[in-house]
């Protein structure tokens, strides 16, 4: 079997400016502070752990006095010479004009999403092979769902992942007071899915996913999705150890160190696994697929 490899090249930018002082997500504490020469030395070793993974990293320097620069994922998400460009949280709408100067520069064809919508670029918009996984509810309108489709010609599959709730679970949904948005430890869906391997000759592809990070439709929907084989995921590992945060390259994962379920059942699927120790990085609700946007 000849398998179709993933993630060729992507683009990472840099942490010169990272820091959790704004707290736009579930993970972010502005009491905890971040060590920068340690963030520093994690993103490095997350770019070698790529480029020994066979992955062509493309490196920009960091948008100036953005906090969540690094993530790049959350720029767009490019299929072939386009790019739809994403429409951020407040604390990082200063991103956008940046990418979108960068990703031109590297010859994408822009397409901008509309300003009334709200879109997270790849981190909420996984593609498997034709089919698109897309979130909603967080960081992205439904309404953006068939914007990607009509733009990048993808099959779309509406997803949608729990809320996080006052009351251990059981309250009224908890709104993120930066951002003003609803908050979940889901609020991409690359927390809560990863793509291993894309379906290619009639083959099905094969996803890890943690169900817990559902709705029960959508996790009915994901269970009833035949193109794909599956790999569950815990919650613990999903969110204590950004297990579903990775990078594939179809042969290779990059992952996280912090999940060894996961690398257990990947290694008996036949992959090389690569595990960075990421602690720093984390603070900032992001992880190894986070920090790198698929553009190529």
């Amino acid at each position: 079997m000849t398998t179709t490899l993933l993630n060729n090249t992507v683009l990472m930018s840099g942490v010169d400016y990272f820091d959790d002082s704004f707290p736009i997500n579930a993970y972010m504490n502005a009491q905890i502070p971040v060590d920068i020469e340690k963030a520093r030395q994690e993103h490095s070793s997350i770019r070698q752990a790529l480029e020994n993974a066979g992955v062509n990293v493309i490196p920009v320097p960091p948008p100036v006095s953005c906090q969540d620069g690094v993530y790049t994922a959350n720029w767009a998400l490019c299929r072939g010479n386009k790019a739809v460009m994403s429409r951020l949280p407040n604390k990082r709408q200063a991103e956008e004009p940046y990418a979108e100067q960068v990703l031109r520069n590297l010859g994408k064809e822009i397409i901008h999403t509309p300003d009334n919508l709200r879109f997270s670029g790849q981190g909420d918009a996984l593609p498997c092979g034709n089919d698109l996984f897309v979130g909603s509810t967080y960081r992205t309108d439904r309404a953006v769902h068939e914007f990607l489709a009509d733009k990048l010609g993808y099959n779309v599959i509406s997803l949608e992942t729990r809320p996080e709730r006052q009351l251990h679970g059981f309250g009224p949904r908890i709104i993120n007071k930066t951002t003003g948005w609803p908050d979940s430890f889901y609020y991409d869906i690359d927390l809560a899915i990863a793509i291993l391997r894309a379906p290619s000759d009639g083959q099905k592809g094969l996803i890890a996913w943690c169900p817990e990070a559902f709705t029960r439709e959508s996790r009915r929907k994901l269970r009833d999705y035949n193109g794909v084989d599956k790999i569950e995921v815990s919650r613990s590992e999903a969110t204590k150890g950004f297990a579903c945060n990775l990078v594939s390259t179809g042969e290779t994962v990059v992952m996280s160190a912090k999940a060894p379920k996961l690398k257990a059942e990947l290694e008996e699927q036949g992959f090389k696994v690569i595990m960075p120790e990421i602690s720093e990085l984390a603070k900032g609700g992001g992880y190894i697929r986070c920090t790198s946007l698929t553009i190529g």
